[in-house]
């Protein structure tokens, strides 16, 4: 049986790795929904995770094409593993309050409690290591989510420091391990 990833893209100038990590995925066997929050679509096309997954990219909680399903709560069902890559600052603190006011934090909210979630930050440095993101991944660690950490590298913003985007290889390993 194809094991299902519900792959999760924040607003990070990382998402444009999305990309990569999806099209690896699916050449692997996997079956890749791709959920997008409204900055990741900033930084890139949901057509290119599209046509890189080889399904329909979710961006809206509200958008239900299928009368007959809540689509984040039937994601949230056939999701095998949930990844979230890169995840901001921003959707870890509503990942760790249970905010649900987005196709990525509905949908993770709704995932049956044994599911396997990997989140994947990419931020600033000072960001990563403010006390309140810190806490925000503890509480997400003890609801079950494995962390990816960030590499020490220079940033996009020009600060060198941990806060970028583990490397796929790193992100693929750990999503076949799961």
């Amino acid at each position: 049986m194809t094991k299902t990833i519900v792959l999760a893209v924040s607003g990070s100038i990382s998402a444009y790795k999305a990309a990569d990590l999806s099209n690896q995925l699916t050449k692997l066997g996997y079956q890749v929904h791709v959920l997008m929050t409204e900055a990741a679509t900033q930084f890139i096309s949901p057509l290119t995770l599209q046509v890189l997954s080889k399904n329909p990219v979710h961006l809206d909680v509200m958008k239900e094409d299928d009368p007959k399903v809540v689509n984040h709560i039937e994601l949230a069902k056939q999701a095998d593993l949930f990844v979230v890559a890169p995840a901001s600052a921003n959707t870890i603190a509503k990942l760790a309050h249970g905010i649900a006011n987005n196709i990525v934090t509905a949908t993770a909210l709704a995932l049956p409690t044994d599911t396997p979630k990997l989140i994947a930050p990419a931020m600033n440095t000072k960001m990563y290591d403010n006390p309140l993101t810190q806490r925000n991944l503890q509480i997400l660690q003890e609801v079950g989510y494995q962390e990816i950490e960030p590499r020490s590298s220079m940033l996009a913003c020009g600060d060198v420091g941990r806060g970028a985007l583990a490397e796929l290889d790193t992100i693929i390993q750990d999503t076949i391990e799961n």
